[in-house]
């Protein structure tokens, strides 16, 4: 299989693309209002970090080589904590007085709840800052759509964070596939063990007290607002705060929006996937009206590119499985994991089936350049930098996580979904225009 050519990428807008074009930027089409302030390879960036707790503090440690200047967090302790590593830093609960603020900054880490990605990342990108936003990139279709053309027009250096993508096992795996190691393909299998949280269930009755150290109203933000409550009557587990807000449709995105942009990315890429067609459930737990199920099994369907075949793709979670093949023999499915069905043979976990011919197999010479050290904050900095473009930006995160959150409107509307990706439509289903644009508190549009 031959690399996918510039044009074939602006049609199709996958990462395979991303391979192509490694070597420059995307221009702008149109006019820009801000573009970012040049930085050299010499010079460090001054950072702001929007969510301090969870994978907030693992993002700032990655960038911590730079300078820190400024951190939001709408737990004080979240913040707090973070500030007893960067003294000096200005401290924040609010991000959008932070980038109306802070006119020094070069760029943000955003590490919120999903509901906030698209709403400071627009806010960021229209001020010229480069931005690494956790995965997913965002809460809906739409606000994909709208950042992935706003760092193209405002040319600033992205990053989604989904670390694999700047790995080795994904970088091998497309090229086994391209050298036709297993033939052409026409199905893959993804699956993870999430959701690791409490979903499936009815909002909770009753309110708490908001915690002192929670600005509440700010941690709602664009979402619309409800009562804060603290722990589910049943379980000692918390209802949304920290962590658990990952199960409610108003917030998270659930297993499919947690890990599909950190699974799905690899088929995108390794079978140089543009939009589906389609999108289906094949079956599911039950869909709550504020929760996510407790598990699900998803059908995309991708048309052919060219010389290369259509492609069913599957995807479980909640603990359901793909059937398992027999080339595996008496090795038992890993809790998370790929499988690519080929004309001539299959891969599993980076790995042609069965074992005995991944061992007589010759690797492909390697021809995708490589991340140092695999390290996806480094990748990110040297772009900021003026460096090649970082392996998972928008021109890739956006178009996947725009399929990957698809399944979960078909969840949702319990159809099948005919999918228009150029007018961002599901064909004859009106219905699915609320879940791919949602409505925006006042204050929290993506202005």
């Amino acid at each position: 299989m031959k690399p996918l050519t510039r044009r074939q990428f602006l049609i199709h807008a996958t990462l395979a693309a991303t391979v192509t074009t490694l070597g420059g930027c995307v221009s702008s089409q149109t006019t820009v209002r801000a573009v970012p302030r040049r930085v050299s390879p010499n010079e460090k960036l001054n950072i702001g970090i929007i969510g301090c707790g969870g994978k907030g503090w693992s993002d700032r440690e990655g960038v911590c080589g730079e300078n820190i200047v400024a951190l939001c967090d709408v737990d004080e302790i979240a913040l707090q904590r973070a500030a007893k590593k960067h003294p000096g830093a200005k401290l924040y609960r609010d991000y959008r007085r932070m980038l109306d603020e802070m006119k020094e900054l070069d760029a943000v880490t955003i590490s919120t709840p999903d509901h906030h990605h698209a709403p400071a990342a627009m806010r960021a990108i229209r001020r010229g800052l480069h931005v690494y936003v956790q995965k997913p990139l965002t809460h809906n279709i739409w606000e994909a759509r709208q950042l992935t053309e706003a760092a193209r027009r405002h040319k600033v250096a992205t990053q989604m964070g989904n670390q694999g993508t700047s790995g080795e096992e994904i970088r091998r795996v497309c090229e086994m596939i391209w050298a036709g190691a297993i033939g052409p393909v026409r199905e893959v299998h993804v699956w993870t063990d999430r959701p690791i949280w409490p979903q499936g269930k009815d909002r909770p009755p009753g309110e708490d007290p908001v915690p002192k150290h929670l600005d509440w109203d700010l941690w709602i933000g664009p979402a619309p607002m409800r009562p804060f409550k603290d722990k589910y009557p049943d379980v000692d587990r918390h209802v949304y705060h920290p962590f658990c807000w990952r199960g409610w449709w108003d917030f998270g995105t659930g297993a499919l929006g947690d890990i599909g942009c950190h699974t799905i990315n690899a088929p995108m890429w390794a079978l140089k996937l543009g939009p589906p067609s389609s999108v289906e459930v094949v079956d599911t737990a039950e869909v709550k009206k504020e929760s996510f199920p407790l598990w699900s099994i998803i059908r995309w369907d991708f048309p052919a590119r060219g010389e290369l075949p259509p492609v069913k793709l599957f995807w479980y979670d909640g603990g359901k499985l793909p059937p398992k093949p027999p080339e595996m023999e008496d090795r038992k499915l890993a809790d998370n994991g790929i499988i690519y069905i080929g004309e001539k043979g299959k891969i599993y976990a980076g790995r042609l089936l069965p074992e005995s011919r991944m061992k007589e197999f010759t690797p492909p010479p390697p021809t995708i350049p490589r991340v140092p050290g695999g390290n996806h904050y480094e990748d990110w900095i040297i772009a900021c930098k003026g460096g090649r473009p970082a392996c998972s930006n928008f021109d890739f995160a956006g178009p996947l996580t725009e399929t990957v959150l698809l399944g979960n409107i078909a969840l949702r509307l319990g159809r099948k979904i005919y999918w228009d990706s150029r007018r961002l439509r599901a064909i004859g289903c009106p219905e699915a225009d609320a879940h791919i644009r949602r409505a925006y508190r006042k204050g929290w549009e993506l202005v």
